[in-house]
């Protein structure tokens, strides 16, 4: 079991983790963003092709914590664009595309631009590409080769949800939808005075904790973003002090994980479209569990 904080020592990590990493971070950040940018524009295959180059997950969330700052940069092709279903078949983008942008020349084209400016690419990994960290310069980046992804759906604006599927080298696809989890997690933290992110970054920091003291297995940092999300905005934003809307927020995602199975089989990702538990993720409702109760002990809350 982990140290237990008094409650001198919860509020001072709590005023200290209630702020995004330093503004030397986030220069070193965005540097690691904009050498990426730099690095495709000047690769010649990309000339002239409608790609975009954006970070994505926790920094440009605003949830990143201190001494927890790598970035991830998708690199996503946005024509052609891929789908699935009968939408495929009557936009005819992945199913009958037959020009040279595959998903292996998409892969060995950012490879080959990374490779160009940075010097020294890991290329080992199942989805992304590693650039390592320089010490005192910039992050370790995480760059991921990626294309447009589109479902179709008459009720929502536009008619379309727009995303991105980067494809492994193992062969298995995984579809994300960074827009909509930075607009949803835009929206909820204003709807929230604020406090959704916040309180998003203390459990990163907590989990980050109790995994360095092996209390619980290291979770993604995503995983305490998807949590918390599900808290909803009248706890988040409820009058009092900032401690008391952490408890509270733990209290009422751990009273969705164990009151009813169907409870969190209702929890969404920030993105508000796949499920937090289900095929393909990375963690369980038993980790979710595990780091809700670490966490409640650890800042020492009452019952």
């Amino acid at each position: 079991m982990a140290r237990q904080l008094t409650y001198e020592q919860r509020i001072a990590l709590i005023n200290k983790w209630k702020s995004p990493p330093s503004d030397s971070e986030k220069l070193r950040l965005e540097r690691a963003e904009r050498m990426v940018n730099q690095a495709v524009l000047r690769h010649e295959p990309f000339q002239g092709l409608d790609i975009t180059v954006a970070s994505k997950g926790s920094y440009p969330n605003n949830t990143n914590v201190r001494g927890d700052s790598d970035v991830d940069i998708m690199v996503k092709l946005n024509d052609p664009f891929h789908t699935e279903g009968l939408a495929a078949w009557w936009f005819g983008q992945q199913a009958s595309y037959a020009g040279p942008w595959t998903r292996q020349k998409l892969r060995r084209e950012v490879e080959d631009a990374l490779t160009n400016h940075f010097g020294s690419v890991d290329t080992d990994h199942n989805l992304a590409l590693y650039v390592p960290e320089v010490v005192g310069s910039r992050p370790s980046i995480d760059v991921v080769p990626c294309f447009k992804w589109v479902v179709y759906d008459a009720m929502v604006p536009g008619g379309e949800y727009v995303g991105s599927v980067v494809y492994g080298r193992d062969g298995k696809r995984v579809i994300n939808w960074p827009e909509l989890q930075l607009a949803n997690g835009k929206a909820k933290n204003n709807a929230t005075k604020y406090r959704y992110k916040f309180v998003v970054r203390v459990l990163k920091n907590v989990e980050n904790v109790l995994a360095s003291e092996g209390v619980i297995a290291a979770l993604p940092s995503y995983f305490s973003e998807c949590l918390i999300y599900n808290v909803p905005d009248g706890i988040l934003g409820l009058d009092g002090s900032l401690d008391s809307v952490v408890r509270e927020s733990l209290r009422e995602v751990y009273r969705q994980l164990t009151g009813s199975w169907f409870g969190s089989q209702r929890m969404v990702e920030p993105n508000g479209i796949k499920k937090v538990f289900g095929k393909g993720q990375k963690w369980t409702e038993k980790h979710a569990r595990e780091l809700i109760e670490g966490a409640w002990y650890y800042l020492n809350y009452e019952g």
